[in-house]
Parts: C-alpha cells; sequence; structure tokens
C-alpha cells in the first residue's frame, strides 16, 4: 500500500462490550463480499488462510468470550470456517470516505488475522446494482 493510499485509511477500534453486536451488524453490511484471509503470526510469520471467498458471516459468543469465527465460501465444497483464538482487540481500517476496507483481530501472542475485501466500498454504493438492468441490453 502506498504511503497516499495509507494516509486515506483511519483505523477504529471496537470495544469488546461491542463484538456481538459488531460482528452482527459488521456481517449484515458485507456478506457475500469477496475477502481475503491473512494471519501473521510472530514465529510463522504471513500465511494467507483464504483468498477471493464470499463472507457468510463473522460469530462471536454473546458474552465475547472464546474464539471469533470468520465464515467464508458459497457452497459445501467451498467453505472455510477460520477461528480467531483468544482474541483481545478488534479493529476496522476505513477508508477516508468511510467505507470499511479491512477487519483486525489481534490475539494474546501477538498474533494478527486480518479480514480484506477485494474492493472497498461504501455499503449503499452496492445496494441494488444486481438488479438494475445493463445499458445496451
Amino acid at each position: 500500500m502506498s504511503p497516499k493510499e495509507e494516509s486515506a485509511m483511519r483505523n477504529r477500534q471496537v470495544p469488546h462490550a461491542e463484538w456481538p453486536r459488531f460482528f452482527e451488524s459488521f456481517t449484515r453490511r458485507h456478506r457475500g463480499w469477496l475477502a481475503t484471509v491473512r494471519v501473521i503470526d510472530p514465529r510463522l510469520g504471513a500465511q494467507v488462510e483464504a483468498k477471493g471467498l464470499p463472507l457468510e458471516g463473522i460469530m462471536v459468543d454473546p458474552q465475547s468470550h472464546g474464539p471469533i469465527s470468520i465464515l467464508l465460501g458459497s457452497g459445501p465444497s467451498a467453505n472455510v470456517e477460520h477461528p480467531v483464538d483468544s482474541p483481545e482487540q478488534v479493529w476496522v481500517e476505513v477508508t477516508e470516505e468511510g467505507a470499511e476496507a479491512a477487519l483486525e483481530i489481534l490475539s494474546a501472542g501477538g498474533t494478527k488475522t486480518i479480514l480484506e475485501f477485494r474492493g472497498a466500498v461504501l455499503p449503499e454504493m452496492v445496494d441494488g446494482l444486481a438488479s438494475e438492468p445493463v445499458s445496451g441490453s
């Protein structure tokens, strides 16, 4: 990411008490968006866990205890569930325009799990696009 792109992003921490409500709302806004899950472990380095799969949901227990589960895929053969153990912090990367570009979950021990969308746009910009007629048809 270029310095110009970085300056156009800002991060917002999601308070622990808000995780269940936040993830429910985040899932509603981004269900079906193509996403990549990357894990950066201080001992093992960076790994891609899933790439270019539609977001199905993010779940955490209502008391915000236990792992956070990121669910991706669009069918029985293409489903990926990525558990994030011992989550301590959740951050949302927001573009200057207010679009949510990525989600970062920091776990005990320093592991980072990053959920990135293929393209970050405001949800209201994609509402109804699939139902609009294509010009020239």
